[in-house]
């Protein structure tokens, strides 16, 4: 589980420059911003906060995300709300929200997530080569956006100003600490949570 400070949340904008890193709390759904999968209806609502730069956050992503996807989202059974946290390196989880929401605009909520899976699988290379700019770039690219438009999409005063508010609301008001943590109809859990983790605490709560 990867620890938030406010230090790190608070990114100026002047000091946010993609090209200068490439080398280097109980909120439930429904707050504005969110980006979610599932139908609004379903009974049970999971949100999971989460940070592009968190390698706990891209496991769950790849070895628990598909499964609960599948038995409970594609099912209608639970809303997944994700939202966006910030960790160190700051201008990882920045510039991969950012090109999230850019891709939305056109896409919707597929390509949103779509853009959110793609940077998790690519934080292994971004990790090994230090290359943030070239895995986005091409994350981007794959989604359809020219290389003008990722460079507008990171270098958004404005949405990143938005992401920063968003942050900030949710250590504030959500009292979120670290990624990954779950809400499940409002029940916290932080960490790596698995497949029988959500098991035990979603099928109560579907009755019969």
């Amino acid at each position: 589980m990867i620890a938030f400070s406010r230090r790190l949340a608070v990114v100026m904008v002047a000091a946010f420059a993609l090209a200068a890193c490439s080398k280097s709390g109980g909120g439930a759904a429904g707050q504005a911003g969110d980006m979610s999968l599932g139908k609004p209806e379903a009974r049970v609502k999971v949100v999971e906060y989460a940070s592009l730069s968190c390698p706990h956050c891209a496991t769950f992503n790849s070895e628990v995300f598909p499964a609960f996807k599948a038995k409970y989202v594609d099912t209608g059974l639970v809303q997944y709300t994700f939202r966006e946290f910030l960790t160190d390196p700051v201008p990882l989880a920045a510039a991969g929200s950012l090109l999230a929401r850019c891709a939305a605009k056109d896409g919707g909520s597929e390509k949103y997530f779509a853009v959110i899976d793609a940077v998790f699988r690519g934080q292994a290379e971004i990790y090994r080569t230090g290359d943030v700019r070239s895995v986005l770039l091409r994350i981007a690219q794959s989604s359809g956006m020219t290389a003008a438009q990722f460079e507008t999409c990171v270098g958004d005063e404005d949405a990143l100003k938005a992401l920063n508010k968003r942050v900030e609301g949710y250590a504030d008001k959500d009292k979120i600490k670290a990624t990954p943590t779950f809400l499940i109809n409002g029940k916290k859990l932080e960490g790596e949570v698995s497949m029988a983790q959500f098991d035990a605490e979603i099928q109560p709560l579907l009755g019969k």
